[in-house]
């Protein structure tokens, strides 16, 4: 499992603050991606983990660190419509997965839940965090940055 440089055809899964920021319009993506994106909308194939609901929960809420226009879980419930997302539930196999992984990636629960998440479900991990693209080139999940060629 690759990094992979194209998302056309692959479930994929996006990490939190993907998600956070295709929802918000940013203009820091390739607009290859932003076309797969909308082709993976039309065929139900964009994921995100549940873990990713509680971290804008979190960031949203008891950090402070993100700002929204309206109540957090209205922002998600939106976000996870208009994207047409799959939501993958933290389901006890993916808990598990997620402290068995084949090569240390970092202590950061929520990464590793993304990880067996996306295992899991066999999607791509589309992310911008260099820890997770790095364990990407372990082989152990498919990885794509959807800023860089």
């Amino acid at each position: 499992m690759p990094i992979v440089t194209s998302i056309r055809q692959h479930k994929i899964l996006l990490d939190t603050h993907v998600w956070y920021w295709v929802a918000l319009g940013e203009p820091m993506f390739r607009r290859d991606f932003l076309n797969s994106l909308e082709s993976a909308k039309e065929n139900d194939r964009i994921y995100l983990s549940a873990i990713s609901v509680w971290e804008i929960g979190m960031m949203g809420t008891k950090k402070k660190k993100i700002q929204f226009e309206m109540d957090v879980l209205n922002w998600v419930e939106q976000s996870i419509g208009n994207l047409g997302i799959q939501l993958v539930p933290l389901s006890p196999k993916i808990a598990i997965e997620s402290s068995r992984l084949p090569i240390e990636v970092h202590g950061d629960p929520a990464d590793r839940i993304l990880i067996a998440s996306a295992n899991e479900v066999n999607a791509l991990l589309v992310t911008c965090d260099a820890q997770l693209i790095e364990y990407g080139k372990g082989k152990h999940i498919s990885v794509y940055d959807p800023t860089k060629a």
